[in-house]
């Protein structure tokens, strides 16, 4: 066979394939549909965390190559994404305006076939979902380089809603500038963009005043709109906004990467592997702190996190927020946050998720 006739073979095998696909892909979200019938006769929502969770463990887990798992999630993020949105639509609030980080986090987890709410601030993402305008919200909870954000933490020890899932995410930072931009007059980004590019900036642009926005989108619509004004913002900012990227991945720390937390109105069932989130203050006693973590010890439950915030009511008195390895409803768990809540002088479970893959 020729070169010619063979290349004209293939790609007939790969139209074949992408009609099986179709066929597939239209059959799953068909099926999805009945399903969503279903929750609706019982009353159920139509994400179900765990329950994904589950199929990509699957799915990664039976993954042969050659597309990397990263892309597996991708791929059937996106059809998972049309079959739940067959079943209900889905409201989801994060930080706005497009081209944020937590704009990213949300599609990672919900797909795009979602309404996207864009919230002016962090407050107003809870406020959101709190009221029922969305069903979900994103919020930034933890960054590999400056650890928690305050704003989400402060907020979730208020809060009634619940965390029901969590996804982690690289965030690529660029310095980003209009195209007739030279010398800047300041540098826009969210307060923990611009920490987070602290050294880089100190190198690069020493004694140029750092302008703090409340996302990273915003810093870009300030570059946009000012041609003396650089920004800090994703690749994707750059693209929205048409700004050139002057500079490409710029924070301080390699593998820069922010955690982000999904809330809703209660936590989820057993994955299977999955997380507790919690929040607790000690008493004012010697040791009350290790009274506190004692129970996690003796049951052999291991923490992935614990980071202590100042409270609002009294000078030098900390909340501790602590992550940790289970499910509330696993009985050892169940007892070992049961002994807390007893030796705390608060204990406010956040919620129970799958782990990020």
């Amino acid at each position: 066979m020729s070169k010619e006739n063979n290349l004209e073979s293939l790609r007939r095998r790969i139209d074949e394939i992408d009609l099986k696909l179709l066929e597939l892909i239209n059959e799953r979200v068909r099926t999805a549909g009945e399903i969503g019938a279903d929750k609706a006769s019982r009353g159920e929502g139509v994400y179900r965390p765990e329950r994904e969770a589950q199929v990509f463990r699957r799915l990664i887990d039976r993954n042969v190559g050659p597309i990397d798992d990263d892309a597996v999630r991708a791929i059937f993020g996106e059809v998972i994404s049309c079959a739940r949105s067959a079943e209900a639509p889905v409201r989801v609030a994060a930080l706005g305006p497009r081209g944020t980080f937590s704009e990213q986090a949300a599609h990672k987890v919900f797909g795009r076939q979602i309404t996207l709410l864009e919230a002016a601030n962090i407050r107003e993402v809870f406020r959101l979902t709190e009221s029922g305008d969305a069903q979900f919200g994103v919020v930034p909870v933890e960054n590999s380089t400056e650890g928690g954000v305050n704003a989400t933490l402060d907020l979730l020890v208020e809060t009634t809603l619940q965390v029901c899932n969590e996804v982690e995410l690289r965030v690529t930072h660029c310095l980003l500038a209009s195209a007739n931009s030279h010398a800047p007059r300041e540098i826009a980004g969210h307060e923990q963009a611009l920490a987070q590019c602290r050294n880089w900036l100190a190198t690069h642009y020493a004694g140029v005043p750092l302008l703090p926005k409340s996302s990273t989108a915003e810093a870009a619509r300030a570059a946009a709109a000012d041609p003396e004004v650089m920004a800090i913002a994703s690749p994707q900012a750059a693209t929205l906004y048409g700004l050139e990227v002057r500079a490409r991945d710029i924070a301080d720390v390699p593998g820069n990467t922010t955690r982000f937390q999904v809330l809703s109105t209660a936590s989820p069932p057993p994955s299977g592997s999955d997380k507790t989130s919690v929040v607790t203050a000690t008493s004012n006693d010697a040791g009350s702190l290790l009274q506190l973590l004692g129970p996690l010890a003796r049951a052999g439950i291991s923490m992935t996190r614990i980071e202590s915030r100042p409270t609002r009511t009294g000078l030098w008195k900390y909340v501790f927020f602590i992550d940790l390895e289970g499910h509330v409803a696993d009985p050892k768990v169940a007892d070992a946050l049961k002994e807390i809540d007893g030796a705390s002088a608060f204990l406010r479970i956040l919620g129970s998720y799958p782990r990020a893959l």
